[in-house]
């Protein structure tokens, strides 16, 4: 189909630099641009997470929660003296 588009000056940058990095015609690089943005996704799907191997953990982190709790009541008791 033919038809005239308006495009803003941001998306025609857009369209332009995927013409010239991928070698695309005008044509090309706006359907394919309208084709991911506007087509149906499939749950689960193109999300991949990339596993990574952090090591041994440096800090014992056990009692982390408990630690944290402590600390907020520290920074409580603190502004109920200063009167905040």
């Amino acid at each position: 189909m033919r038809t005239t588009v308006t495009l803003d000056p941001d998306t025609r940058a857009l369209v332009e630099r995927a013409m010239r990095e991928r070698g695309l015609s005008f044509k090309e690089a706006l359907n394919d641009a309208i084709r991911a943005g506007l087509a149906p996704r499939s749950p689960g799907g193109e999300r991949r997470t990339s596993v990574r191997d952090l090591g041994a953990p440096r800090v014992d982190l056990t009692h982390a929660l408990e630690v944290a709790d402590r600390l907020e009541d520290d920074v409580l008791s603190r502004r109920l003296v200063e009167g905040r």
